[in-house]
């Protein structure tokens, strides 16, 4: 740990050389700028670089050390935010030519808890147009490429994030969930991705796309790194509806426990028949299974409904729910929008209210199958994530949506933690991922049974840094 870049630090151990005095925050933080620099040109993971602020964070976190200070720990750490949160005095775009002179008042809840805490802002991240559809080319800015083939996407609609985390232009930046848009990037860009229970962090001055589906969690470059974040920014907010009024536990007080005793269920009806289901996925995820079982965790196969009625369900409430959001807009200033969006927003006109409040009344059912049968007798799930490595921007339609080989919305349906793991590599180098899943509230189980699968992948030798990443470092 001692040998590894400034950027190669885990938040925890960053955090402790800033507290001895070995390091400052002002040097971190200027190590990460000269990173992107050199790295982000090529990447287009930031449409913001906020560098002045960055510096002026930092240098107060120096200050407050110094006289001993400490605001947590995520004081004088950079991270970064995707370009859906409020920032006061800082533009938000939402990657958006609706939004492109966009200056908000105020802080979201995130950005002022992390503020807060001390954390030192690098700038606002790439991120699909309004956090749905993509990758487009006819938006104010590029999309973000993926760091271990730029011929490859990020996934979205957290793009930026998961660019700028792999390629360790920063160590944690934050995304948001309503359909995948954490856990896809960090699928595809062998990053942690943690979806959050619904209400568990606040969504206040992030804007929404689906107000029942969305969640904003980290994207990170390790489990430890996830729950530090989630800690600092997770709590109950009376100005959000959906906010969860209880007490956080400590994420990281179990992180080492393991996985003996454990219940697994491994629902492999989900994806094993699924199209798009890479050989080399399913074979990671058997490997996995066993190895969880070679540590004492009961591994055993679980039936939950078949993937089509949660993505199904899904789709109808967000496009509902996102065209109400932009309904003004649709009939006002419909060519502002990119042409993506607009394709797959407008669909939205036509869906009736029998046809939402069907799709709430399965909701409820399939979040039954999942909670009160899967999750009663299982301590946690194992399911596929990605179904394969992330495919070429080529392979994606200009008007319309391309290859969706994720299998993340059934949990925002539900509203359960998820996380995305790293479980290898396909044959031409692009990581594999796998998702484990926890009854609502249970992140800390969630990230101490994520812990054993990278320290399993570590043994593994599975390799975590993109090689541009190595070659810029």
């Amino acid at each position: 740990m001692s040998e590894a870049p400034l950027h190669g630090l885990p938040i925890a151990e960053a955090g402790r050389r800033l507290r001895e005095g070995s390091l400052t925050a002002v040097a971190l933080a200027r190590h990460h700028l000269d990173r992107i620099a050199a790295l982000d040109p090529v990447l287009h993971s930031f449409v913001l670089l906020t560098g002045e602020r960055a510096m002026a964070d930092a240098a107060r976190a120096d200050a407050e050390l110094a006289r001993g200070t400490d605001r947590g720990p995520m004081h004088g750490i950079p991270y970064a935010l995707k370009d859906i949160y409020d920032t006061a005095g800082i533009r938000t775009t939402c990657h958006s030519k609706l939004l492109a002179e966009n200056v908000p008042q105020q802080d979201s809840v995130v950005a002022r808890k992390l503020a807060e805490g001390g954390g030192v802002l690098l700038g606002k991240l790439a991120t699909h147009e309004f956090a749905l559809g993509g990758p487009s080319f006819d938006l104010p800015f590029p999309p973000a490429r993926n760091p271990w083939n730029l011929e490859h996407v990020t996934g979205g609609s957290s793009s930026g994030s998961g660019a700028a985390v792999a390629a360790g232009l920063v160590r944690m930046a934050m995304g948001s969930d309503t359909g995948g848009s954490i856990r896809g990037p960090a699928a595809y860009c062998g990053l942690v991705g943690l979806k959050p229970t619904y209400g568990l962090v606040s969504r206040r001055g992030v804007f929404p796309l689906s107000y029942t589906l969305d969640h904003c969690g980290p994207l990170a470059a390790s489990v430890e790194d996830a729950a530090i974040t989630t800690q600092v920014i997770a709590g109950y907010d009376p100005g959000d509806p959906a906010s969860a009024d209880r007490p956080v536990p400590d994420l990281r007080a179990g992180l080492e426990q393991g996985v003996a005793g454990l219940r697994i269920g491994l629902p492999r009806n989900l994806y094993c028949n699924a199209e798009g289901l890479t050989p080399a996925t399913g074979a990671a995820l058997e490997r996995l299974a066993d190895s969880l079982a070679a540590q004492g965790a009961i591994v055993e196969e679980v039936v939950l409904p078949d993937y089509d009625l949660f993505g199904t369900c899904g789709r109808v409430l967000m496009i509902a729910e996102a065209y109400a959001i932009h309904e003004a807009d649709l009939r006002e200033r419909p060519l502002d929008y990119g042409a993506l969006f607009l394709a797959r927003v407008a669909i939205g006109a036509t869906i009736s209210a029998a046809d939402y409040i069907q799709a709430q009344r399965l909701r409820r059912e399939l979040s039954e199958a999942v909670n009160r049968v899967a999750l009663r007798r299982h301590d946690l799930l194992l399911t596929a994530m990605a179904l394969g490595p992330a495919p070429r921007f080529d392979e994606y339609p200009a008007d319309r949506a391309g290859p969706m080989n994720i299998q993340s919305i059934p949990f925002n349906v539900t509203g359960n933690p998820a996380l995305s793991m790293p479980v290898g590599f396909s044959d031409d180098g692009l990581p594999l991922s796998a998702q484990l899943v926890a009854r609502p509230f249970e992140e800390a189980l969630l990230l101490r049974a994520g812990r054993a699968v990278e320290k399993i992948i570590e043994g593994w030798g599975v390799a975590r840094t993109p090689p541009m990443a190595l070659e810029a470092a």
